[in-house]
């Protein structure tokens, strides 16, 4: 696919070693075209630009409802995961429940907002991520009555290892009354993920665009299961109950909307959803599909894996976890005790990565060419000698 490159000019992706795909894609062209087409909505129409504007959103929904192979699942959207999950939080009978379980591997809007309810006397109960191939059953066996919550991602953003079984833990959770929420945002793009053939219905799931799906910022998203629609976010917004401003209050019980906008925001800034929808369209013009997007990055990521152990290096300089690709999501991670000093090594020789503790990420995407994978696994063994 390396003919994608024509498309992403703005960015010169044909010129700089962006191995940065797993944190922050190129967008393509056209998301300009969909950023101006926002500016001259509001231009022209000013505050009646809303009708257009919702109509984005909701071209948002659909697309995340395709890649989940969830036809009719509610979508609220964010500007982040952050409030998106905070929502989520506080609609939990934290009281009652006062336990959450997740694991040591999770990203920094779990991480840190559940450290701190922590400190508010909140159990969290953290399960080692790794080994990944037992984690999901090592979470299930941590679901009590005390339970309020299990928060999971499906792809370790650290390691890229997939998370098997995630089903078994909705079936556990499922049990006992208890919320199942999932961190999709390193699975879409790089990973096929149907939430009917992997047991999920019955769950909620966390993502965004701003990684693999080159969206860029503001378009995230909580698919919520069809249970949702009983509960009552404390934190809520007054687009929560936009479809309901007409209806006679009960000025003792806050009201919320039907489906997704239960666990609406309030008023947001739509250029980003104009810039997705432009970007959809792109998408499915180009044929990049789930599945022809897990091939690329399969394929990508394998002979990455393959330029390193050329290098020949020593397992104490570095090393990789060598166990099938299909096991992986979209980035490679290399073991490094210099990983961040690696990563700076690496920028100034124009090739950009980033690291997490000791991990060094190099993530690919569609548009790169296999010569510049090569070389910037090169230029990893010439910084790591």
């Amino acid at each position: 696919m390396s003919d994608l490159a024509a498309h992403y000019s703005r960015f010169r992706v044909a010129d700089r070693l962006l191995l940065t795909g797993h944190s922050h894609q190129a967008w393509p062209d056209v998301a300009l075209e969909g950023q101006i087409e926002a500016f001259e909505d509001a231009a022209s129409t000013v505050d009646e630009k809303w009708e257009r504007a919702f109509a984005k959103a909701d071209k948002l929904r659909d697309w995340y409802r395709v890649l989940l192979d969830d036809p009719f699942g509610d979508i609220a959207l964010g500007s982040n995961t952050h409030e998106l999950v905070v929502r989520f939080l506080s609609a939990l009978d934290l009281r009652s429940r006062p336990r959450l379980v997740t694991t040591d591997g999770e990203f920094h809007t779990l991480r840190r907002q559940l450290a701190r309810l922590a400190e508010e006397r909140i159990e969290v109960v953290q399960v080692p991520a790794l080994p990944a191939d037992t984690l999901a059953e090592r979470l299930a066996a941590e679901v009590n009555s005390s339970t309020a919550a299990v928060l999971v991602s499906s792809v370790l953003f650290e390691t890229s290892r997939i998370v098997p079984d995630l089903g078994g833990v909705a079936f556990t959770c499922a049990g006992h009354g208890v919320e199942l929420l999932v961190d999709a945002y390193h699975a879409l793009g790089v990973v096929p993920m149907s939430l009917p053939d992997a047991g999920l219905t019955d769950v909620w799931v966390v993502g965004g665009g701003y990684k693999y799906l080159q969206l860029g910022e503001g378009n995230c998203f909580l698919r919520m299961p069809a249970h949702a629609q009983r509960l009552r976010p404390v934190v809520t917004g007054w687009f929560a109950e936009f479809d309901a401003l007409a209806d006679e209050k009960d000025p003792t019980r806050v009201t919320y909307g039907p489906g997704p906008t239960r666990f609406a925001g309030s008023t947001y800034d739509p250029t980003s959803h104009y810039r997705a929808g432009a970007v959809i369209d792109f998408f499915a013009d180009q044929g990049l599909t789930p599945k022809v997007l897990r091939d690329i990055s399969l394929r990508q990521t394998t002979l990455l894996a393959t330029a390193f152990d050329d290098l020949h290096l020593p397992p104490s300089v570095a090393t990789r976890d060598r166990s099938s690709r299909t096991r992986f999501g979209g980035f490679l991670a290399i073991r490094t005790p210099r990983a961040a000093e690696c990563q700076r090594a690496l920028a100034e020789r124009g090739v950009l990565t980033d690291s997490r503790g000791e991990h060094l990420r190099f993530g690919p995407a569609p548009y790169l060419r296999d010569d510049q994978l090569r070389a910037a696994m090169a230029a990893f063994g010439e910084v790591s000698a």
